[in-house]
């Protein structure tokens, strides 16, 4: 393929692109097929350490540089990303699988937190007041917090990284970006993006590596990081924030989701399946605020999940370019048997499955979109990130049982709920221990927005007027004036 062809296949480290210092590569592989589409340099720590001497030295000058100079070279980044929609999409669904419609509308949204945060750059605020006691004037500043790393997924390869590389550039952080081996493509043509758009070298450098931990954790505890940006499970969440506490790290993570669906008997059931299809099977439901738990009220569960089973089993499975491919494959082989181990445990707990449930044949990594009713409380997929097309049903008598139901986890990324009731909506959304609530729609993703949880789903926000915060230290002088 000419996109996979074009892309560059080293780590960008100061401005240039280069081997690993083993002369090691990684595959990247095509999860519609198995089949490998290339091999990219594969970083070793002391690979790494040279990316942070290169963002340690670039620094100074790009703290120093004037925040309208920043905001243009992220909007003609954002005017080259929506330039080449269709290549960045392609790029993306061979080395991550989801269909060319959503690649493209992926393009879309990554693209536009360069164009949000090409304005917020030239919003940086301070302050001024008079100290009660009048002595002094108290005058507030804002900079950036210095060299940051970035470690982005793979379930959204141009969005994590635009939603992370925007504001720490339009801080005026500099960067070193380490992207999910599975999807390092992507990454690595974002970075030929922002060099065309003029960043200078050293702001961004791009380490793509097959030993994350090998390479991340001498990072942060070698002092010269000061500020992380994570998404990813929970699990590996709790261990870097373990080693950014060595050096004291400011820290900003998406971590994982557990998210619950909320269908009450007052609810229109063609807003709510429709609803429940976006938040379900948005990127095969490899996302963490996928709808992971449904509690539909017991009035109406069983023509919701028929309806919602016709809706799924109407899907068409199959390879990402392909016209007309609704579902694409799962990111792996492990991923698809996740996904599978937590059908079969339910089903053997008594759940039924409506549509699908069964391992296709063939080559892939493909997993047919699952309607699960009669769901258990204690099936393992009421408590694990299912990242797959599977919707799991359980039933609910009373407002406060699904309320409790929904509290009922560690995880607070996201949560949905659909009823016609306002005052029920604006009531349960109040108690609902999530950090984003989608009313009576299955999409709450939005560039202007502040995206992130509560409890073990993280810390910070990204996106809206909150996202370039994370980026930046509060400086407070303290200046006497006499009388």
């Amino acid at each position: 393929m000419t996109v996979v062809r074009d892309v560059p296949k080293q780590l960008f480290i100061g401005g240039d692109w280069q081997d690993a210092e083993s002369g090691r590569t990684l595959s990247v592989d095509n999860p519609a097929t198995g089949e490998e589409l290339c091999q990219v340099a594969d970083a070793s720590p002391g690979d790494g350490r040279r990316a942070v001497e290169a963002a340690v030295a670039a620094q100074a000058a790009w703290a120093a540089t004037p925040p309208r100079v920043r905001s243009e070279i992220l909007r003609r980044a954002y005017d080259i990303i929506i330039a080449r929609s269709e290549d960045l999409a392609l790029l993306m669904t061979l080395e991550m699988g989801k269909p060319l419609a959503e690649a493209r509308a992926e393009v879309a949204y990554g693209a536009e937190f360069f164009r949000w945060f090409s304005e917020e750059a030239v919003r940086i605020d301070g302050g001024m007041m008079t100290a009660p006691d009048g002595r002094n004037r108290l005058l507030v500043t804002r900079q950036p917090v210095g060299p940051c790393l970035l470690v982005t997924p793979w379930n959204f390869p141009l969005a994590m990284g635009t939603r992370k590389i925007g504001p720490a550039v339009a801080a005026g952080c500099t960067i070193v970006l380490k992207p999910a081996p599975q999807t390092p493509l992507t990454s690595l043509a974002l970075a030929e993006i922002l060099t065309e758009a003029g960043l200078p070298a050293g702001v961004l450098n791009v380490v793509t590596t097959s030993d994350a931990a090998g390479v991340v954790a001498p990072l942060l505890r070698g002092g010269r990081i000061r500020k992380l940006s994570f998404t990813g499970s929970t699990q590996v969440g709790r261990i870097l924030l373990a080693q950014c506490a060595d050096t004291v790290i400011r820290t900003s993570m998406e971590l994982g989701g557990n998210a619950p669906l909320i269908v009450f008997d007052d609810a229109d059931l063609d807003v709510a399946v429709e609803g429940t299809m976006v938040a379900k099977m948005r990127n095969m439901g490899e996302s963490c605020c996928a709808a992971n738990r449904i509690l539909a009220h017991t009035s109406i569960a069983e023509e919701f999940a028929s309806r919602l089973a016709a809706r799924m089993a109407a899907l068409t499975v199959g390879s990402g370019t392909e016209p007309g491919t609704d579902v694409g494959p799962l990111i792996d082989l492990a991923g698809r048997s996740k996904a599978h181990d937590l059908v079969l445990d339910a089903v053997k707990r008594g759940a039924t499955a409506l549509t699908g449930g069964e391992l296709p044949e063939g080559p892939g990594s493909f997993y047919p979109p699952t309607v699960l009713t009669g769901v258990a409380a204690d099936s393992a997929i009421t408590d694990t990130e299912i990242f797959g097309p599977v919707a799991a049903i359980r039933t609910f008598e009373s407002e406060e049982e699904a309320v409790a139901a929904a509290n009922d986890t560690e995880f607070g990324l996201a949560a949905y709920l659909f009823t016609q009731n306002l005052d029920r909506a604006l009531r349960v959304s109040e108690r609902l221990e999530s950090g984003m609530i989608g009313i009576n729609t299955g999409l709450v993703s939005n560039p202007a927005a502040p995206f992130g949880g509560v409890k073990q789903s993280g810390l910070g926000r990204e996106g809206g007027r909150v996202g370039i915060d994370e980026f930046l230290e509060y400086k407070y002088l303290a200046v006497p004036v006499g009388a």
